[in-house]
């Protein structure tokens, strides 16, 4: 299952995305969890110093090995150089698993305590002004795109503020969407930014309340996004002893069965493998023709394998429940 956490700046993402990556990874479960923010402090929230984050190697410092590794003997793909964030696998692609030895996992992979964590890097001084930072979420777009997740196996993404993950198709790539929002005006506004979109297109959103400090919080989260609203997180003293470097205790019994609440919304969501592809392709022909054409030079449309069925059908072995992590 792909999880997205996502919510304006400030919510405090990055830190639930951290729980919960870190409370499945207590089960066993593999877990990989991305740090696609572009402020990138999902290894710090993991628990890494800054020096430890920095030598993450960044997916979008080697984009162009991964596109090379993903197409294969595609003959649809000509080139690592045809290849763009939306190109979809097809017949000759090299499809990834979250625990499987594969180049791009090895190289870019840091484990913590279970958790796999990968980057895409953050947005340097060069790119001022020549580049925007969805640029670098393209690796991870390209990543998902390939990515054959089994039972029991988990990605967590700490997406990018606001929503700015609408300006492609990465959205789509998720089969949960954590929408975190603090119990204000301010924090409730790109719920209804991300409402209108995700039920266009299907994808499952759920609201997780952050820095909830009394009933009126949760009544006001209530009141303004109903049903949708899944948990409620509040003040945690161990999460901010993390935060100061004092790593004792252990997180509260409330805020553990909040995280276990947004875990069991997770498992109950069924894969649909033929939606993903169908709207994996929607979004690459949409690209094509916007940008993707012109910046190539080619029909990018012939990058399409109709013959293709992504998922489990796609492995050379069927997929099985995995109960431990490779270390």
């Amino acid at each position: 299952m792909r999880i997205a956490f996502v919510g304006k700046g400030g919510s405090g993402k990055t830190t639930l995305s951290a729980l919960f990556a870190q409370h499945l990874a207590r089960s066993s479960a593999p877990v990989v969890a991305i740090d696609a923010d572009i402020n990138q402090h999902l290894g710090t929230a993991l628990g890494l110093d800054e020096d430890e984050v920095r030598e993450v190697v960044p997916l979008s410092t080697r984009l162009g090995e991964i596109k090379e590794y993903l197409r294969g003997d595609n003959p649809r793909i000509a080139s690592a150089d045809a290849m763009v964030k939306t190109t979809p696998p097809g017949r000759g692609s090299r499809l990834l698993r979250p625990v499987g030895p594969d180049p791009v996992h090895a190289r870019h992979v840091r484990d913590i305590d279970g958790v796999r964590l990968m980057t895409t890097g953050v947005f340097a001084e060069e790119d001022l002004g020549v580049a925007c930072y969805h640029s670098k979420l393209g690796a991870v777009e390209l990543y998902l795109n390939h990515l054959v997740d089994g039972p029991g196996e988990y990605v967590v993404v700490d997406m990018t503020a606001g929503a700015d993950s609408f300006a492609s198709g990465l959205f789509t790539r998720f089969d949960m969407t954590f929408l975190v929002a603090e119990p204000t005006r301010k924090g409730v506004s790109v719920y209804r930014q991300y409402k209108d979109h995700a039920a266009e297109f299907g994808v499952p959103l759920a609201v997780v309340g952050n820095k909830v400090t009394s009933e009126d919080d949760r009544l006001f989260l209530k009141e303004h996004v109903g049903g949708d609203l899944l948990a409620c997180f509040g003040h945690s003293d161990w999460v901010r002893a993390r935060e100061q470097g004092r790593h004792t205790g252990d997180l509260e019994p409330e805020h553990r069965l909040a995280l276990e609440e947004l875990r069991t919304a997770v498992d109950l969501r069924t894969k649909d493998w033929e939606k993903f592809q169908r709207q994996a392709i929607e979004f690459h022909l949409r690209n094509a023709r916007a940008w993707a054409d012109r910046a190539t030079g080619q029909d990018l449309s012939t990058q399409v394998d109709p013959g293709f069925q992504h998922g489990p059908a796609a492995l050379s072995e069927p997929l099985t429940a995995v109960t431990t992590v490779s270390n």
